[in-house]
């Protein structure tokens, strides 16, 4: 009797088991490898990627651009492998995508890594060098393309992918999601109060970060982190000069320093932590909000102006300047980070393992099914066009002359000098309604002013699913694609109870903004600047729900047309730099104002030389600069051009000479002794005899109590 009671309780405890929870703790085992390279561009005179104000132009080096790169694999199938890059640059272009790829393809070949399984994603900083997009749009305020970022971009992609593929191994992945909080605002709230469905979330931005923690197959080795959050990487705004990753660089400097071993310099440690983009679109780090900086009242709700106009409209915070500003967001990133990674504990499991579908669409041809559209009406995109409440910038960057946001009409004067460029027919008038047309850039010939065939873009890592998206979806576009694609996985049973999908933000290419029909009519700067028409996000939508569909019932997807080639047709009136030279009786490296002979923490340390233009080299994977430590009988480099506490400056003194400025902002935590230390900048003159090296340096000092 007893025997039959203990069988069926046994048989009840199994059928009542919930098989989906069993499932959660499978520790698939995949093929993981990640790499790290520098992708930093130009530091000086250079025009900025981002805010499109050609007075930003680089004068020195706050932090280095890094590419990080994730490639996870099917262990048993080498055709079934992903690649996750996240760059420290203003977007993803297709015109770096191209060439990253044939290079890829040079080799390992064409089926190992591809057009289809490499995912590119901008960081979205806007302290980047610029002149790497191809298109006239973006590089029209620096002037054109500049081959020599492009390169750099290029090359440390490449790079970062190759060390990432030396790197393979076997290995598991945790996946975590929780909150970041007071990390972000809504910058365009009054378009976000348009949409029909906000009072389904808690929150007008999404706070969510999704976590996922790569170690080794038996867990003693940790490999890497990578990240999605939305909020645009602006807490640097357009009056800084000195190149950085802003808060998402900085997020991953912190975390990588915090898992890599003592001493370490950046970008030389195993561990690899990227914090990649999501859904930013209408996202602000500056948490203060915007105020009218007359008055320090706050901006007109609906139009950000400031009697009127957009110039003083203006957001800042949370720290008292943005350099403190930009530690502080990057801070509560990391710090969410590191304990989602710390916890960890479901396992991306193998049910699933690894698969991708990819698909170039014409987005100015889509015919929009009625399921997807807000009008509940068969409906179609637009040739691409911008409004005038893109010309009005945002609050993070306000725009010139007397566009406004949320205007929906037109100005005579604007009108008449984009009509020189290309006068909108009658029907995209009516297709972009109720956008005022300012440019009409699907029509603007002879060069490519935006892309107009855009990548899609899905991957499958077991239960996670990452979008790429061509652009910068709003919070609540972001969030209505994702609940698409749930539900179309929902309706071929591939959704299980800890299924979850995530956007990577500007990858591929570029294609401004996209956002939600309702926040469409409102026409601040994000609706402004969707380009394709007010059912751009249907279109979207429609394109994913068919590309889940696919991937799901393991079905292929067409490749749809290629996209225009912009490599050999940019145009550029980015001049070389000219020769360098020093006054008379002078060398290069010459002291001009040294430094004392001992400083207290919490001092800043400077040292100034006669130098050279930094165009001249780009150091790639090395430094303009570094701190010196005496210890062991021997000076020992502390710290680089990529440490927060130091800045690397550039100044032009005259014609031709040049004037390097290092500063060493000491911690308050740094130990004090009679050790030395000593600042040194390496620089490569360029003139008459060529170019050549040079070597500088600061007489030696001490940090006392």
């Amino acid at each position: 009797m007893k025997i039959g009671v203990y069988l069926w309780t046994f048989i009840l405890i199994v059928l009542c088991t919930d098989y989906t929870v069993t499932q959660q703790n499978d520790p698939g085992k995949f093929l993981i490898g990640a790499g790290i390279y520098d992708v930093t561009g130009q530091v000086a005179e250079i025009g900025f990627m981002g805010y499109a104000v050609p007075k930003q132009r680089g004068r020195g080096l706050l932090q280095r651009m890094r590419s990080r790169a994730f490639i996870i694999g099917d262990p048993n199938k080498e055709a079934n492998r992903v690649v996750y890059v996240s760059v420290d640059n203003g977007m993803g272009f297709q015109i770096i995508k191209t060439e990253v790829v044939d290079r890829l393809n040079k080799t390992f070949g064409s089926k190992l890594y591809n057009d289809k399984n490499v995912l590119m994603s901008g960081t979205h900083t806007h302290s980047t060098p610029g002149g790497t997009g191809g298109t006239a749009l973006v590089d029209i305020t620096t002037f054109g393309f500049v081959k020599e970022n492009w390169e750099a971009c290029v090359n440390g992609i490449v790079q970062s992918i190759i060390r990432a593929h030396k790197n393979l191994q076997l290995g598991r992945i945790k996946m975590n999601v929780g909150q970041v909080d007071n990390a972000n605002i809504n910058r365009s709230p009054a378009s976000y109060d348009n949409n029909m469905d906000k009072g389904e979330y808690p929150d007008n931005t999404d706070h969510e970060m999704t976590v996922l923690r790569f170690e080794s197959i038996d867990g003693k080795e940790e490999i890497g982190m990578m990240n999605f959050y939305p909020v645009h990487a602006v807490s640097l705004n357009n009056t800084n000069l000195l190149v950085a990753g802003d808060n998402k660089g900085y997020a991953s400097y912190l975390f990588e320093k915090s898992k890599n071993p003592p001493g370490t310099l950046p970008g030389q440690g195993k561990f690899i932590a990227a914090f990649g983009q999501s859904n930013e679109g209408d996202v602000s780090p500056n948490l203060m909000g915007p105020k009218c900086i007359d008055t320090g009242l706050p901006c007109d709700y609906a139009t950000s102006t400031c009697n009127g106009r957009t110039e003083k409209c203006i957001a800042f915070g949370p720290g008292k300047n943005m350099y403190e500003s930009n530690e502080i967001i990057g801070t509560r990133q990391f710090e969410t980070a590191k304990n989602l990674y710390d916890n960890a504990q479901l396992f991306l499991n193998g049910n699933y393992m690894v698969d991708y579908r990819h698909s170039y669409v014409d987005m100015q041809t889509i015919n929009v099914s009625s399921r997807f559209t807000s009008t509940k009406r068969n409906e179609t995109t637009c040739q691409a066009a911008l409004g005038y409440g893109f010309a009005a910038g945002t609050t993070d960057g306000p725009g010139d002359f007397d566009f406004t946001q949320s205007e929906n009409s037109t100005n005579p004067f604007w009108q008449f000098v984009a009509g020189f460029l290309a006068r909108p027919t009658q029907q995209q008038i009516r297709c972009q309604a109720p956008k005022p047309i300012l440019l009409d850039v699907g029509l603007i010939k002879p060069v490519e002013w935006v892309p107009f065939v855009l990548p899609h873009q899905l991957f499958r890592i077991g239960q996670l699913y990452i979008v790429g998206v061509p652009g910068e979806f709003t919070t609540m576009s972001g969030r209505r694609l994702k609940l698409a694609i749930k539900q179309a996985l929902q309706n071929t049973g591939a959704w299980t109870s800890d299924s979850h999908v995530v956007i990577a933000g500007l990858s591929n290419s570029y294609s401004h903004y996209i956002t939600t029909y309702e926040e469409y009519q409102q026409q601040r700067y994000e609706g402004a600047s969707t380009l394709y028409g007010p059912h751009t996000l249907a279109a979207y939508e429609q394109t994913f729900d068919d590309m889940a569909t696919k991937l799901s019932l393991n079905q292929s997807v067409p490749s749809g047309p290629q996209p225009y080639d912009m490599r050999g047709k940019t145009f550029s009136f980015v001049l070389p730099p000219i020769w360098d030279g020093v006054p008379f009786g002078k060398k290069f490296g010459d002291v001009i104002t040294d430094v004392n002979s001992s400083y207290k923490p919490g001092d800043t340390v400077r040292c100034s030389w006669w130098g050279a233009n930094p165009r001249n080299d780009l150091f790639t994977e090395k430094s303009y600069l570094y701190v010196d430590r005496f210890m062991n009988q021997q000076w020992v480099p502390i710290l680089t051009d990529d440490d927060i506490e130091t800045r690397f400056l550039w100044e032009r003194k005259g014609l031709d000479h040049s004037v390097i400025t290092v500063e060493w902002n000491i911690p308050t935590t740094q130990p004090t002794g009679n050790d030395l230390y000593r600042i040194r900048h390496l620089g490569v003159k360029n003139n008459i005899l060529g170019r050549q090296q040079y070597n500088a340096q600061s007489r030696n000092f001490t940090i006392t109590n």
